[in-house]
């Protein structure tokens, strides 16, 4: 039986899950985490095959949670499950330590079946994103610049492209506003911009909010 977490702050999304795997039977739901605090905690607690983790989790970016349960080093598989295009996120991801990437929309018999590939030690990427990743080489690499941002600096990228004010984003990272204040200048500096509104339609062009 494979042992399932599912780390989402949407209880219809959980429900749906739980559903889609109560109509199998070698996948149990074993446990739920409604933030990051709540998944790592659970992680610890609940003996579990396979983690879907959301990205976008309210008190905590996904990718940083995925860093602390590798850094457990738990033996269990984490597959992040998002509304991000996997062109922007999946390589984060898998370097953050996730065996897979899927987004919200794929088919449900595909997220079965990628559960039960991870639960028996495999990877999982779109393949289209996999060969995409292996023959086309980054011709114009000033339009990733966001990729070279550490998980911290994405963050708090991600936060205020959402439109979350200074204040807001220390609260959530447990940070202080002059902290924060220095990642928004680094970010700015390093996409040679001058202003949130820049940031915006930078994130809005690449999918990278939803």
């Amino acid at each position: 039986m494979v042992k399932v977490l599912i780390a989402d702050d949407h209880a219809l999304f959980r429900d749906g899950l739980k559903r889609i795997f109560s109509e199998t039977d070698d996948i149990e739901v074993v446990a739920e985490a409604i933030d990051g605090k709540d998944t790592i905690k659970k992680a610890k607690e609940y003996d579990w095959d396979i983690a879907l983790l959301d990205i976008n989790l309210p008190d905590m970016n996904g990718l940083e949670v995925l860093k602390r349960i590798s850094s457990a080093n738990l033996p269990s598989y984490v597959l992040v499950l998002s509304m991000y295009p996997e062109e922007e996120y999946a390589i984060r991801a898998i370097r953050s330590g996730a065996s897979g990437y899927m987004t919200k929309d794929s088919p449900t018999d595909q997220l079965i079946n990628v559960v039960r590939r991870l639960a028996n030690g495999g990877k999982y990427v779109n393949p289209e994103l996999a060969e995409k990743l292996l023959f086309t080489p980054i011709i114009n690499s000033e339009k990733l610049i966001h990729t070279t941002f550490s998980d911290r600096e994405f963050h708090v990228f991600k936060l205020i492209v959402s439109g979350e004010s200074l204040t807001s984003i220390a609260n959530k990272l447990s940070l202080s506003v002059k902290t924060v204040s220095t990642y928004r200048s680094r970010i700015l500096e390093k996409m040679r911009m001058k202003n949130n509104a820049q940031l915006i339609r930078y994130a809005i062009q690449r999918r990278l909010i939803e």
